[in-house]
């Protein structure tokens, strides 16, 4: 994140407690010029935290209905809707067709 690429947000101050390693840590990557300022390492952190852990939580819905027996059978019954017609086009795909 750039200097000032915050700016396009509507922002609110706050204030948070850092271990001091941590602070000194960022103090580094900021005098080292890796990064603009502290300002931008915590909310680009702080963006990659959320997304990471919104991602999770779709993962874990999805882990979910490999459990679920209404879903696992709804599954089986659109593919066996569906069938007839793959082998169908699979056939024809083989046979160099097209549809």
């Amino acid at each position: 994140m750039q200097s000032g690429t915050w700016e396009r947000y509507d922002t609110i101050r706050t204030t948070v407690t850092l271990p001091a390693s941590l602070l000194r840590r960022s103090q580094d990557m900021v005098d080292s010029g890796r990064i603009p300022n502290r300002n931008a390492l915590i909310i680009a952190a702080l963006e990659q935290f959320i997304a990471d852990w919104e991602r999770e939580e779709i993962d874990q819905q999805f882990a979910a209905l490999a459990e679920d027996a209404d879903y696992q059978a709804l599954q089986t019954e659109m593919a066996e809707s569906f069938a007839v017609s793959d082998w169908e086009s699979l056939a024809e795909a083989e046979q160099g067709g097209t549809r």
